[in-house]
């Protein structure tokens, strides 16, 4: 295998359980297992690879595939990298964040317009200066549907951290409030430099499940289960709706090359 290109489409199937060509055009990236399971309920599809570390499910009936890549910018980049075997129409990661604002509450979503690049593996890709931004056009969808849904979402900077345990970190709070940051997570940033750097289109929203800003806004196991019941079947159906809506119209999310 000497180029990327032979890497990627021997290791598209070797994390995933299933071929390239089996993947749909339009790709939804998460890091939580219950919705590639609800996805494949709705679809009527099995869920692929779980034996793998990234199990999947995929609905040609919409040309649509979900894809668990766990947790973290490493693997984020990793799919993101991987997705270049399939050259994928549109990516869209529904992922979680939490809220640096009085004003984000916990079920709020939000459109990323950049993230700030704190997780240090975007580096590998670019220089520091480029910024991490999703293509507008496939933010259009998104924010189509969300209306349509008669939901309210937020737009906004996150900023994207390797760190995990912070929130004791009186210091580190200051600096994100400092940077004047919507919410915070632990992949959006990387998810679109890597996307930019393999040319494909990419966008994320994002649901606020904790404010942990605030001791008593800490996520908690208790919490997490209860934003889940409450808002990720929502979740995981804008971002379906806004694939099918992509498909159906048949419109170009890229309009340049670099």
């Amino acid at each position: 295998m000497k180029s990327k290109r032979d890497i990627v489409t021997n290791w598209l199937p070797r994390y995933t359980g299933t071929k390239v060509e089996d993947f749909a055009d339009n790709i939804l990236l998460t890091n939580f297992q219950s919705y590639v399971n609800m996805f494949a309920l709705k679809m009527g599809v099995p869920v692929n690879g779980m034996d793998r570390p990234m199990p999947n499910a995929t609905s040609k009936a919409h040309n649509i595939s979900i894809i668990n890549y766990s947790m973290g910018s490493a693997n984020a980049a990793t799919i993101m990298d991987l997705l270049e075997a399939r050259s994928p129409k549109a990516v869209l990661f529904l992922g979680k964040c939490g809220g640096l604002k009085k004003t984000t509450e916990i079920g709020h979503f939000i459109l990323p317009v950049a993230a700030i690049r704190g997780e240090g593996t975007s580096n590998d890709y670019f220089p520091p200066e480029v910024p991490a931004l999703p293509s507008f056009k496939l933010h259009k969808f998104v924010s189509q549907k969300i209306v349509e849904a008669g939901l309210d979402y937020r737009t906004g900077v996150i900023y994207t951290t390797n760190r995990r345990v912070w929130e004791h970190d009186v210091a580190f709070q200051q600096r994100l409030q400092a940077m004047t940051c919507l919410g915070i997570d632990m992949e959006t940033a990387t998810i679109f430099i890597v996307g930019h750097h393999n040319d494909i289109p990419r966008g994320a929203l994002l649901l606020v499940s904790d404010v942990p800003i605030t001791p008593e806004g800490i996520k908690t196991e208790v919490v997490d289960k209860a934003v889940s019941a409450q808002w990720s079947d929502i979740h995981l159906e804008l971002g379906i709706k806004s694939l099918m809506e992509l498909e159906s119209q048949g419109e170009p999310i890229k309009h340049f090359k670099y």
